[in-house]
């Protein structure tokens, strides 16, 4: 018997009692202005939010934004937007989207606790540019924000399988020093759309 087949042994021997599930009903933290406290959450976290009233607005406003501007290759999953020259049903590996400068994506709901978007692309083969491209903006309903957390993860269903993330704000980490750098392994900037009117 090897030293692995001992120790799985011996974990294998040891059952922990069932715990039932939490009870998630409580008096968790809600907020007097849902949007307000958003579009400070994402501001905290190191992104930007900016509120429009339709996808017209949106693209003005990517339109002013400097790392939009210089942007030579852009991956829009929001064609009422922008069209982008990036066509992801094209590309069989996603080590090809490393030199994506700027990707637009749609976000499902907001989460004021914290900033975190929802982002549900179903089967989507490349996925991976949501946290590969160089700058990332999310489009969501403005309509579509939640208090907490528990809130969140009361919407959240699975019919089948498929993929979906909490982005909250650009690529961030302060393992080194506890120094927060930003855009360390992932997206440089997000910026967060709140668009009044979408059908």
């Amino acid at each position: 018997m090897t030293s692995k087949d001992h120790i799985l042994n011996a974990i294998r021997k040891q059952s922990a009692p069932k715990t039932d599930l939490p009870n998630l009903e409580g008096p968790w933290i809600e907020y007097a202005n849902l949007k307000s406290q958003f579009v400070d959450s994402v501001a905290a976290v190191g992104g930007e939010c900016r509120s429009v009233k339709n996808f017209q607005a949106v693209k003005s406003e990517l339109d002013q934004l400097p790392v939009f501007q210089s942007a030579k290759k852009i991956c829009s999953l929001v064609s009422e937007v922008v069209s982008g020259n990036v066509e992801l049903n094209e590309i069989a590996d996603p080590h090809d989207l490393e030199d994506v400068d700027f990707a637009i994506a749609a976000g499902e709901f907001g989460v004021a606790e914290n900033g975190a978007v929802w982002v549900n692309s179903g089967t989507m083969q490349n996925r991976a540019v949501y946290f590969i491209s160089q700058h990332l903006a999310l489009v969501i309903p403005g309509n579509q924000l939640v208090h907490n957390m528990h809130q969140a993860y009361e919407r959240l269903v699975f019919p089948e399988p498929g993929f979906g993330v909490f982005i909250s704000g650009p690529s961030k980490t302060a393992d080194i020093e506890q120094s927060l750098v930003i855009g360390a392994h992932g997206a440089r900037s997000l910026v967060v759309f709140l668009v009044d009117e979408i059908d």
